[in-house]
């Protein structure tokens, strides 16, 4: 998880393509817990997996996420836990073991 506080202070109207551009610029600061988490878990025999929806992507999020963990399965792993700052990261099916909402203090994303 990295902040888009960074993005929103700067940029007075959102605009997804300049947005997008920001972050595959891999410059945003990660939230140090989720930090301590990702640097955590592969010390404990977890593989950690990012989910990301692009502006081509079709669907819900909710559908495209479900989709790309059910292929996640299929191809062998086991889902134990997912977390996401979107309902639309951990509803759906394939979701795992346990779920972790975390808030999300600038934006919200819709079903």
């Amino acid at each position: 998880m990295v902040t888009h506080m960074i993005f929103n202070a700067v940029v007075e109207a959102f605009n997804s393509t300049t947005f997008n551009s920001w972050v595959y610029e891999g410059k945003a600061p990660a939230w140090p817990e989720s930090l301590k988490l990702y640097n955590k878990l592969p010390s404990l025999g977890i593989k950690v997996v990012f989910i990301l929806r692009g502006s081509s992507d079709t669907g819900t999020a909710v559908v495209y996420k479900s989709n790309a963990r059910k292929k996640l399965e299929k191809s062998g792993y086991r889902i134990v836990g997912n977390i996401g700052d979107q309902w639309s990261d951990i509803l759906g099916t394939n979701v795992g073991n346990r779920t972790f909402k975390l808030p999300h203090p600038v934006y919200y994303v819709s079903q």
